[in-house]
């Protein structure tokens, strides 16, 4: 044995995790509670690690006792002891897991942890509940063996700057056989976690559902089991309250609200397996991480397999819950997760399964699902984009803002549609608020088009793909051409409009072209547009504008030039085959047709500064100046 190997060492945090705990250490939280359910969670996770490993390595269970949890409070010394038999860490170990924050998205969760009055619903969903313990504690003093070494190992600090690690003592070393303790040095104030009344309401209200037994050591009398330690979802549904599903989310999800839908059911057939899902009533704040992990647990006869096993695709990523095979080798490696033909089989069942629950909320349960879409809305609009086979169905739970209201499905478009009319419309934007100022919808309005307005993102990718909704397909405003002539006006004042006197077509495209030159790849004539002078649209061939907006921004894709479409019958064009040909005062509202199309669209003129100038021209032109 080296000096080096008995010497004790000092590290500093990694930086994310020393303003994570000045954080904690100085919290000002209303409850506290937390900390011991996030000790607990470790707990069983180091439990499930080591079972799982000794399936391929018996000997690492090796003689000693069952895997359990022990919870020993001592008001002697003011500390709270929080021991496993699981899996347990090397020194390195101890650096890796208590020392840094290797998971994405730390700087946001700290971030959000600042700014909100209370964190205790943040702490869990970011990985970091081992520091949620300096909430309570002065000092931590972690002792562990990792299953199968000879070494035992403590890491130890009060909270500040940095840890030590050292090689533990002889009595602590004789003490631990196997796994880890975590001995807590209370401050003044959470004293009460001493008690044994407070520990066991702890785990009732947290922790009941663990599947390794949690014992109660008290300094007098037997140690105790505090925990029912079953699997939950292999029970029968009639013999599960609705209370005891939401604390089973609580403790699956590391989530503090209320689930919006539970699913829970047994598959029997070719391949068997019990399935507990819930859909979370609020967003997690990792959801758009670029990795879209899912967060649903894999088990094996009981035996935890994984949460990487991609039980759901990508936009299910929200729900949270476990499936339990009966049928899986319990050995089953991460490629054969990738290739399994059973796992594949109950992929697709089980997201089918998702989805039709999820239609049977929004049917018998509204405001749930209106939850669940206001939440993850977003989410599952990915699908329509990836998921051929389940397309219509997701258009089919989508819920929209129109012209005519919001959360509106497009069964309710569908029904209300106008005579003649045989397409879903559609305007793709960056704000609900600019979709409807929007001059392309003018033609629609006219006639009392019920219009989608799309918001969000992920919009510009799904309505970029064909898509059809009980046989009618989905049109945008902004691309392509547009012919409504065959559903009637609501107004009479609008038809009469056809009476104004209009800008000769040719003439005027062919100055308005001259004008503009390679801005644009064409000027067409509206049949958008009403009111307003002109409007920017795409081909029907090519992106949509909304969609290049966003590519640019991620420096993919090329940008292509748009076509400009003019009102024939509005003032400011047929100004324009009034004015001189060649003269400035062409070439000026021309320019001001395409520039006050790209503000409508949310875009700056390529040249503001020529833009000022122009616009000044034209109005001291007006005014006689």
């Amino acid at each position: 044995m080296t000096t080096s190997d008995t010497a004790v060492h000092t590290q500093p945090f990694q930086a994310e995790v020393s303003e994570l705990l000045h954080l904690m250490v100085h919290s000002v939280y209303s409850e506290t509670d937390i900390f011991l359910r996030e000790l607990i969670s470790n707990a069983s996770d180091a439990c499930d690690k080591l079972r799982y490993e000794a399936i391929a390595s018996p000997a690492l269970l090796g003689e000693g006792d069952a895997l359990k949890i022990r919870i020993i409070p001592n008001k002697t010394a003011k500390t709270l002891t929080i021991a496993d038999n699981g899996i347990g860490m090397e020194r390195q170990e101890l650096i890796d897991h208590l020392g840094t924050i290797a998971r994405s998205g730390t700087k946001a969760f700290v971030s959000k942890l600042k700014e909100a009055k209370d964190g205790l619903g943040l702490i869990g969903q970011f990985g970091v509940g081992f520091y949620s313990a300096f909430m309570v504690a002065e000092k931590i003093v972690v002792i562990s063996r990792r299953a199968g070494e000879s070494d035992v190992w403590t890491w130890t600090s009060s909270g500040g700057s940095g840890f030590e690690t050292a090689r533990a003592s002889d009595e602590e070393a004789a003490r631990l056989t196997r796994g880890t303790e975590i001995v807590l040095h209370l401050k003044d104030d959470s004293k009460k976690y001493l008690e044994t009344y407070e520990i066991e309401r702890i785990v009732t209200a947290y922790s009941d559902n663990i599947l390794f037994p949690i014992e109660l050591v008290p300094e007098e009398g037997e140690p105790r089991q505090i925990n029912s330690a079953s699997a939950l979802w292999q029970r029968s549904k009639s013999e599960l309250t609705a209370d005891e599903y939401k604390k089973a989310y609580q403790q699956i999800a590391s989530a503090f609200d209320d689930p919006a839908m539970t699913l829970h059911y047994r598959a029997e057939g070719r391949y068997s397996y019990a399935v507990l899902l819930f859909a979370p009533s609020t967003k997690p704040f990792d959801l758009f991480e670029p990795n879209r992990k899912g967060r649903v647990k894999l088990y094996v006869r009981r035996v935890f397999i994984t949460d990487d096993a991609d039980l759901l695709p990508g936009y299910l990523r929200f729900i949270r819950g476990v499936v339990d095979s009966e049928d899986l080798p319990l050995n089953i490696s991460r490629e054969m997760l990738q290739n399994n033909p059973q796992l594949a089989q109950i992929r697709k069942a089980v997201a089918t399964r998702v989805l039709s629950e999820l239609e049977s909320l929004a049917e018998k349960d509204p405001e749930n699902f209106s939850k669940i879409w206001d939440a993850f809305g977003a989410v599952l609009k990915e699908g329509i984009y990836e998921d051929f086979e389940r397309r219509e169905k997701l258009l089919g739970l989508s819920r929209f803002t129109t012209t005519s209201g919001e959360k509106r499905s497009l069964k309710q478009v569908v029904a209300d549609f106008k005579p003649n009319q045989t397409e879903i419309y559609y305007l793709v934007g960056d704000s609900i608020e600019r979709l409807k100022s929007n001059p392309r919808l003018e033609a629609a309005t006219a006639r009392g088009i019920e219009v989608l307005l799309l918001s969000d993102p992920v919009d510009a990718f799904w309505t970029s793909m064909p898509s059809d909704f009980e046989g009618k397909p989905l049109k945008s405003l902004s691309q392509g051409d547009l012919n409504l002539d065959l559903i009637p006006r609501i107004d009479d004042k609008d038809e009469a409009k056809k009476d104004e006197p209009a800008a000769d077509e040719a003439a005027t495209i062919a100055v308005i072209k001259a004008a503009l030159g390679e801005r644009v790849s064409d000027v067409k004539v509206s049949t958008r547009l009403t009111s307003s002078a002109s409007c920017l649209i795409a081909d029907s061939q090519g992106p949509s504008r909304e969609l290049e907006r966003i590519l640019s921004q991620q420096n993919r894709g090329m940008k292509t030039k748009p076509i400009l479409e003019i009102n024939l019958r509005h003032p400011l064009v047929t100004a324009v085959t009034k004015a001189q040909a060649g003269s400035t005062v062409v070439d000026d509202i021309s320019l001001l047709l395409l520039e006050q199309a790209q503000i409508l669209d949310g875009e700056l003129p390529e040249d503001p500064a020529a833009f000022a100038a122009r616009l000044n021209r034209l109005v001291l032109q007006g005014l006689g100046g």
